[in-house]
Parts: structure tokens; sequence; C-alpha cells
């Protein structure tokens, strides 16, 4: 199976680093890939480029060179911003992503990073202050209004604590003038997604509202 370093969904291109993440969430394909459950291949086929192969599942992670050398192939002009997001947690690999970014930057290119918000636990430091400049949009998968219910929902490796560190770490990329965004999934009940509206505006994000895709 081809490496698939990075894909096109609608107008934007997206850069797959890494199988893992920090979370086990119920809802996630990852979760039905690590129980050796076939995936749905239409969920993975996102454009004519994926032809002939239909997951982003990941036998070795790609090096900053071969990142970026993918994305060479591509024309950046044509897209609306490039997004790191794939099968894992994008912040896993850290250093490399900001390698990346700030190469992606150089080409004066909209960069957005898909995150469970876990960075500064996953990394043992604060790395919001080493975003500024680099990353344009954050968007921060909320799921839940407290760490209780995130917690049965996420099965992160930090427990409850991944929940409050998921909001500071989006109310400290908001005041570096990064845009933030935190979502739910739209089964919630709709007095739990006006819970997560308010906390997301009390640390100066905004609230998106994602489609739920069994």
């Amino acid at each position: 199976m081809d490496l698939i370093i990075s894909y096109e969904l609608e107008n934007s291109l997206y850069i797959n680093l890494t199988n893992r993440c920090s979370n086990l969430c119920d809802f996630c394909l990852r979760t039905a890939k690590k129980s050796d459950e076939r995936l749905d291949s239409k969920m993975w086929q996102t454009s004519a480029d994926l032809s002939g192969t239909n997951e982003l599942w990941l036998e070795a992670e790609p090096t900053v060179d071969e990142i970026i050398n993918d994305i060479k192939k591509r024309d950046l002009t044509k897209y609306k911003e490039v997004v790191f997001c794939g099968f894992g947690e994008p912040f896993m690999r850290f250093d490399v992503c900001k390698q990346v970014a700030s190469w992606l930057k150089t080409k004066n290119v909209k960069v957005r990073v898909n995150t469970n918000g876990q960075a500064n636990l996953i990394n043992n430091r604060d790395v919001t202050s080493e975003m500024e400049g680099l990353f344009d949009t954050v968007s921060i998968s909320l799921n839940s209004k407290n760490a209780e219910e995130y917690e049965n929902i996420c099965h992160s490796d930090y427990g409850k604590d991944a929940f409050y560190a998921l909001l500071s770490f989006g109310e400290k990329c908001a005041k570096l003038g990064i845009e933030v965004i935190f979502t739910v999934v739209d089964i919630l009940p709709a007095e739990d997604i006006e819970a997560c509206r308010r906390l997301a505006n009390s640390r100066g994000a905004k609230l998106r509202i994602r489609k739920y895709i069994l």
C-alpha cells in the first residue's frame, strides 16, 4: 500500500503525520482500526488522488523531508488551507508539525491543525508560544461539556486532566491571536451543545457543530 502523506478533501490539503493519539475515542475510526475491525473504505477515499488505496493508516511515520517533498508535488495555490489531520493526533509529532508549518508559511499558505488539544501534556511543556506565526487556526475536539463526560467518551491517557488541558490550550492559543474553534458532534442534546458554546466563548473561541458520521 502507498504511504498517504497528503490527501485532498474538498478545497483543502490534509497532511497525515501519525497513527498515534493520546485518546481512544468511542466514535473514532482509529478505535476500529486498533480493534482490527475492517474500516469502511469510503470514509477514507476522499479524492481521486486516493484511487486504488483507501486507508490513511501509516505503516511508518513520514520524516519532515518526506512530508515536504510530498507537498511539493501539489499546486498549493489551489487550496484554501493546509490542514494537519490524519488518522492520529498531529501534535504527537509537534516538532515535525512545527517544521512543516514553518515551510508552508514561506509559501504564504494558511495553516490549520485539527487536534485533541492535549499538546502541552503530550510534549511535557507549554508549546503554545511556539505556535505563533505558524498556525492560523486551531480546531479542537471538545466533544463534551465537562471532564467526566469527556473521559467517558475519549478515554485519554491523561484521564480527566485532558479536558482541562484542552481548555487551557485553546485559551492560550486564542490569546496569541490564533483562531480557535472548539468542535462537537451534532448528536449531543441541544442543552449540551449550548453549554459547550458558552465554554468555548469563555475561552475566546468559537464553537462549530460537526456532523456525526457512522
